[in-house]
């Protein structure tokens, strides 16, 4: 550690937003980012703490702690501070593919168990690493590095999303020929079509596609393995097959008047949206139009917040987000300590630009819908909405939700989002591949493993998990590349931390 009294002389500073009132008028990402002098003293605030919780990645009570991938923190901070920029990288890379994704979308697991945060502010990890591949991309050493051997086998990769990206990633590096298929017409998966383009642009992710197609990897857009492309064919062609296609079912909201025209499922919405801008700067109008409209999204996650910043940018009249469960505290509650994932009232960059905008907080907490309301043409024109109280059941003991009798209330409503969370993997890549699915429509595997009931078949990512974060999309990734590889070799090499 470089400083040991570094925590105690610096306050944690990080990256600046554009004001809401600016930033909601374009599409890209809105930080101004620190300087590398005033970054390495963010390094500076690394505590030399004993048990590094930040990089632990362990589950309390049902809760992720630390980075899922094991980040070797305390080392790069140190890195950081000390202007070893090319070192921090290396450290970095050991354990991360794709830092340049983390450090934009990741909710930042690290910063949440850091020791320095139990009596003050974290260290700002999530910006150090920022920092850290940026200025690598900067100064050239992120460049591509061609394998030097190749062992003669082949691995087919379906979807590109981060779990696919990381396994290809790493057995390509181990030296196999990988090729990877996209049923999309550009690479990145939830990456590039899930995730709006102002918190991760879209060149970010071609950027390091570029490098992977560099180094050897082969990418096949517009392929949908299953339909267009047979289960069969690639499972002759290659020695391993990896299915990653995430979790691509979502929840739909079974209520009266559900017909109705101008109801739409998030991912759709968003994927639109993205492909629009991408393909012609929103001149083709193949998106959903939200100007002058009044929103509501169903849905309180960070794919809500997403619905909710992107129908702002289009000119939305209102915007209304419906929650489920309760609003969480401000603060941590006694029975949620650190180092436990700290269950607290998050106002993500939607709902902030929601609040100055329209001055109120878009979310109604503990509400459900009731009914669609439609014109008689069919179109959207409100959403009936209840409210909801939580009860202990007398039979169970559990908590369970009741509708509360008179409190419903008619919301006006053009357009409704519907970012209920997702369910499983779509049957037809599981049935075309002949795997079996467990009782929550994910690909079934032994506990710990990525091998599916068919040989030379494995799975990975939410496709595996469930729907999930970024970054354990990439830990399953290379967690199941290691044992694909080890199938293939009789051994690994691969260090899985």
């Amino acid at each position: 550690m470089g400083k040991p009294t570094g925590f105690m002389e610096y306050q944690r500073e990080v990256s600046t937003a554009e004001p809401p009132e600016k930033r909601v008028k374009h599409f890209n990402e809105f930080h101004e980012h620190l300087p590398r002098e005033k970054q390495s003293i963010q390094g500076a605030r690394c505590m030399e703490c004993g048990v590094p919780f930040c990089q632990s990645g362990m589950m309390i009570c049902g809760m992720a702690s630390g980075c899922p991938l094991h980040n070797l923190i305390p080392e790069w901070n140190d890195l950081v501070y000390n202007g070893n920029w090319r070192e921090a990288y290396n450290r970095l890379r050991k354990t991360s593919n794709f830092p340049e994704f983390t450090s934009r979308v990741c909710p930042a697991l690290c910063e949440a168990a850091c020791t320095c945060g139990l009596n003050g502010e974290p260290v700002s990890t999530k910006e150090n690493e920022y920092a850290i591949i940026e200025n690598a991309y900067a100064d050239g050493y992120a460049a591509a590095k061609i394998p030097k051997v190749r062992t003669g086998k082949s691995v087919a990769v379906i979807g590109s999303g981060p779990s696919g990206l990381a396994a290809a990633d790493q057995l390509n590096q181990r030296g196999h020929q990988v090729t990877v298929y996209e049923r999309s017409d550009r690479v990145g998966g939830l990456l590039m079509y899930g995730i709006p383009n102002m918190k991760l642009e879209k060149r970010i992710i071609d950027r390091k596609i570029r490098i992977m197609e560099e180094e050897g990897v082969t990418f096949r857009t517009s392929a949908n393995v299953g339909k267009d492309v047979k289960a069969d064919s690639l499972l002759k062609e290659y020695d391993a097959v990896i299915l990653a296609c995430g979790a691509s079912n979502p929840r739909d909201i079974k209520v009266p008047g559900r017909d109705a025209k101008g109801i739409y499922f998030a991912v759709d919405y968003l994927k639109a949206n993205t492909k629009s801008l991408l393909d012609s700067g929103f001149a083709d109008k193949k998106y959903v139009e939200t100007k002058d409209k009044n929103v509501v999204i169903i849905g309180g996650g960070d794919t809500g917040n997403d619905c909710v910043g992107t129908a702002i940018r289009h000119g939305a009249k209102s915007v209304t987000q419906i929650e489920m469960m309760p609003k969480a505290p401000d603060q941590r509650a006694e029975n949620n300590p650190w180092p436990e994932w700290p269950k607290v009232c998050k106002t993500d960059y939607g709902q902030e630009e929601a609040i100055a905008l329209y001055g109120h907080d878009p979310r109604i907490y503990e509400s459900t819908v009731k009914e669609f309301l439609k014109d008689k043409e069919g179109n959207l024109t409100g959403v009936k909405i209840v409210k909801l109280s939580w009860e202990k059941d007398p039979a169970t003991g559990r908590m369970q939700m009741k509708e509360i009798p008179g409190s419903e209330q008619v919301l006006d409503a053009e357009v409704v989002l519907i970012a209920a969370g997702f369910l499983g993997a779509q049957s037809y890549v599981a049935e075309a591949f002949g795997v079996e699915l467990n009782e929550r429509t994910n690909v079934k595997t032994q506990p710990g493993k990525y091998r599916t009931n068919q040989e030379k078949i494995f799975t990975a990512g939410d496709m595996h998990r469930g729907q999930s974060l970024v970054v354990w999309a990439i830990r399953e990734g290379r967690e199941c590349a290691a044992q694909v590889d080890e199938s293939l070799m009789g051994y690994t090499n691969m260090v899985i931390q």
